[in-house]
């Protein structure tokens, strides 16, 4: 990191307590590690009750456990968004059960991001993309935002991502994915928006995390010449769904609010 910028892991291990989202029940999927994680643990700090889901049983309760340990509320419910249309509705009826009969914060984080030449794309990856980027938040919505809609409040944050808007040499998939999912947030915004659920998405650009540290000096070269000049942290894509899900973002209905310091919307080289 730049200068003396603190590092995500310093962040998450030192989050202020409030109060401003007390009372409210909130479902981040694929919240085991990540932008996920931080984004569980941003809200959980923040007041909300958070159910923790991923894959990974072991991995899903250390995030509950960091959660617990820091004075939060956290439940852990592992799917596999990859499932059947049954396995996802039962993950929601699990989720909702967690929180005591409802939710009102839905983050659709969950994702697989395979980039890769268009014939080199394996089928199983192709499915992975369709089912877990594409299906599973559709079918979540589908299943969470009649009660919003009900009870005449929610909020339903996407995680997009700045490829979505640009050409790649690579991942034509994984790119239509996410404009995918940044159409259907617009579509949402109109179908609930009228009925009290405010749907946005948030698009993070270049960002450093565990499942991709591997690639921290592409990212660093990727990043250089931005605005920010760093790659994103996954702590600065979970402020930005905390303000989205908040009184202070009352207005904001089927927007893209982009998290990358200037990567789609600045150039500093001519």
């Amino acid at each position: 990191m730049p200068g003396n910028l603190q590092t995500n892991s310093d962040l998450l291990g030192s989050l202020a307590t409030s109060t401003r989202l007390a009372g409210k029940k909130a479902l981040v999927t694929g919240s085991s590690s990540g932008i996920g994680e931080a984004i569980a643990r941003v809200l959980a700090a923040s007041g909300a009750e958070v159910v923790v889901s991923g894959r990974d049983a072991a991995r899903t309760q250390s995030v509950v456990d960091a959660i617990t340990q820091a004075g939060g509320k956290a439940h852990a419910v592992t799917v596999d968004l990859a499932g059947s249309y049954d396995d996802l509705r039962r993950f929601v009826q699990e989720a909702t059960a967690a929180l005591g009969g409802r939710i009102d914060l839905l983050v659709n984080n969950a994702g697989v991001y395979p980039v890769t030449s268009t014939e080199a794309l394996p089928d199983a990856d192709l499915e992975a993309i369709l089912k877990i980027n594409i299906r599973a938040p559709h079918v979540v919505v589908g299943e969470i935002a009649p009660g919003m809609v009900e009870r005449g409040s929610g909020h339903i944050v996407n995680i997009g991502s700045w490829m979505g808007r640009i050409g790649t040499v690579n991942g034509a998939m994984y790119t239509a994915s996410k404009a995918a999912i940044e159409q259907m947030t617009r579509n949402w915004a109109a179908e609930y928006g009228p009925r009290g659920v405010r749907v946005n998405t948030v698009a993070p650009g270049a960002t450093l995390t565990p499942g991709n540290a591997e690639f921290s000096a592409v990212l660093d070269a990727m990043t250089a010449g931005t605005a920010a000049g760093r790659p994103v942290r996954p702590i600065d894509i979970a402020y930005a769904v905390r303000f989205l899900v908040s009184e202070e973002a009352a207005f904001i209905h089927g927007s893209i609010l982009d998290i990358d310091g200037g990567m789609t919307n600045t150039r500093l080289n001519f």
